[in-house]
């Protein structure tokens, strides 16, 4: 069915990535990144958070428009695609089922095979898209992955593309919910991990203690941090009125160095007792600056190779999802069109 496709002299992949309130749409030839274009959704800013049915809406104004551009700053035809990659989960459903319907419809329309993408699996494998031809700043397997989100929180044993194992996870919130929760709980805005960040490069990170876990093995819990974050806001408050206005980047600074020292603990640990000193981070909170500079303290301290995407790759992009298409495609692991969405599901 597709071996005229499979002849062609390049490959190239659509990624197409729509599982929150992103719509991006992104072109690969032979593992090279062409194009990668996002249209964001400020409509949530007013609400504190993603409202499921605004963001299904605004995809479904956002993909054709989207892919379009993508297909021409990439500079080829949509006939020339050799495959088409979407996310297929986990992530909001209204969301998921645009992106996951229109995918269906253009391979359909131009008889190219379908790849079905696990967006946690995308983050991970975004250290593996290529800017240019010569560019060899990948890992090498095996690499333990520090991903962390909104919705994700786990140290996962990368051994192959298609093979990893999660070490450890949160039993609860993970770092990106609760550093949007605490920053809503102070009144500055959402989504709150930009506004902790660059409070935070302002302020104390010793100014205050809060909770930290006693979590036996590789797993993350947040949710003790955000109740002790609560309560001790609540008993300032009482004192101070104005407590936040005048302590906002000593608070910001003091929880981010909280999360990044639960964060950074546990992959020590995960490290020592694996050996592999080659470790990545991935997803949205790995665009913090003070997990960064962890990171390169952490290299410096203890001999590791690190890996850091660019911020282009740390949110939900259509790069990373391209690029996991890719290696699926060498390996001919297409899926069929009856395949539904998923909301939930993690790394297996």
């Amino acid at each position: 069915m597709y071996l005229e496709n499979m002849e062609k002299t390049h490959i190239y992949i659509l990624g197409i990535e729509s599982s929150c309130d992103d719509t991006s749409a992104a072109v690969i030839r032979d593992g090279v990144l062409l194009s990668n274009v996002t249209a964001s959704q400020a409509v949530h800013e007013a609400y504190g958070g993603v409202v499921p049915e605004l963001a299904s809406r605004a995809h479904q104004q956002n993909i054709v428009p989207v892919v379009d551009l993508a297909l021409k700053k990439a500079g080829i035809a949509k006939e020339d695609l050799s495959a088409i990659a979407f996310t297929r989960g986990p992530g909001l459903m209204g969301s998921l089922l645009v992106g996951v319907s229109f995918a269906k419809g253009m391979a359909r329309a131009l008889d190219i095979p379908m790849i079905d993408v696990n967006h946690l699996q995308g983050h991970v494998l975004a250290h593996f898209i290529k800017e240019h031809d010569g560019d060899t700043g990948q890992p090498e397997f095996p690499f333990l992955c520090l991903l962390v989100s909104g919705g994700n929180s786990q140290i996962i044993k990368v051994k192959a593309y298609n093979d990893m194992e999660v070490l450890g996870q949160t039993i609860d919130d993970a770092a990106g919910e609760a550093i949007d929760k605490c920053s809503k709980v102070m009144g500055l805005g959402y989504p709150g991990g930009p506004i902790i960040d660059r409070l935070a490069r302002q302020g104390n990170p010793k100014a205050y203690s809060f909770s930290k876990p006693h979590i036996d093995g590789y797993d993350y819990s947040f949710s003790g941090l955000k109740t002790s974050f609560l309560y001790s806001l609540r008993d300032w408050l009482k004192e101070d009125p104005d407590f936040i206005e005048h302590h906002k980047e000593d608070l910001a600074a003091s929880l981010e160095a909280t999360i990044v020292d639960i964060l950074m603990k546990k992959l020590r640990q995960a490290a020592k007792d694996t050996g592999i000193r080659q470790v990545a981070v991935a997803g949205g909170v790995s665009a913090n600056n003070g997990l960064r500079n962890a990171f390169h303290e952490h290299a410096q301290k203890y001999g590791w190779k690190i890996f850091i995407p660019p911020f282009g790759y740390t949110t939900d992009n259509a790069a990373m999802i391209a690029i996991t298409g890719y290696f699926k495609y060498l390996d001919r692991d297409f899926c069929t069109i009856d395949l539904p969405a998923y909301s939930r599901v993690t790394l297996k």
